[in-house]
């Protein structure tokens, strides 16, 4: 069984932590700053973000992932993104490059306000568990270990990032 490392209290300041940093890089930028080229490490799937509006998109679809995976959990189902056939490298990409070249369609402010709605949601969603509920395994809709488990399996990049997104992807470029 698979155990969570994390308290719900630990995940969602890890979370806000992430958030509060990709912020902060965007603050007061207009919208040709967020579009003007910036170097991400784009990480184990490949290169997909040109600048920190790509970026902001990029992390968004994947929170909105988790937190449809989350809710489906509580109602006790499983997500269709925990199905096999879509955690695959090759499907990660197409996501990863689906999700970019929309979020290139709609203005940075209604990307940045979404951004916030939808971490808001994730927050909400983590921080009604208590302890108890969080490690309980019925509250994973059948994913092995609950809540917690699967919240930190879906919220953990593939090169072992744990509620980190923003982070991983705005280290130091190598020269």
């Amino acid at each position: 069984m698979r155990t969570p490392t994390t308290t719900p209290a630990q995940a969602a300041g890890m979370i806000r932590r992430d958030q509060e940093l990709l912020l902060s890089r965007v603050k007061g930028k207009s919208e040709d700053e967020l579009r003007a080229p910036y170097d991400v490490t784009a990480g184990p799937l490949g290169d997909f973000c040109d600048s920190l509006h790509d970026l902001v998109a990029h992390v968004l679809m994947w929170d909105e992932i988790n937190l449809a995976v989350l809710r489906d959990a509580r109602a006790g189902r499983l997500h269709w993104s925990l199905d096999p056939r879509w955690e695959t490298a090759e499907i990660g990409r197409a996501l990863n490059l689906g999700g970019v070249e929309a979020g290139r369609r709609i203005p940075s402010e209604l990307v940045l306000h979404r951004f916030n709605s939808v971490g808001a949601a994730v927050l909400a969603e983590i921080e009604q568990y208590d302890e108890q509920a969080w490690v309980d395994p019925s509250t994973g809709a059948g994913f092995d270990g609950g809540i917690g488990a699967l919240a930190e399996y879906v919220c953990t990049t593939p090169d072992g990032f744990l509620f980190a997104h923003a982070a991983r992807h705005l280290q130091p470029v190598a020269a």
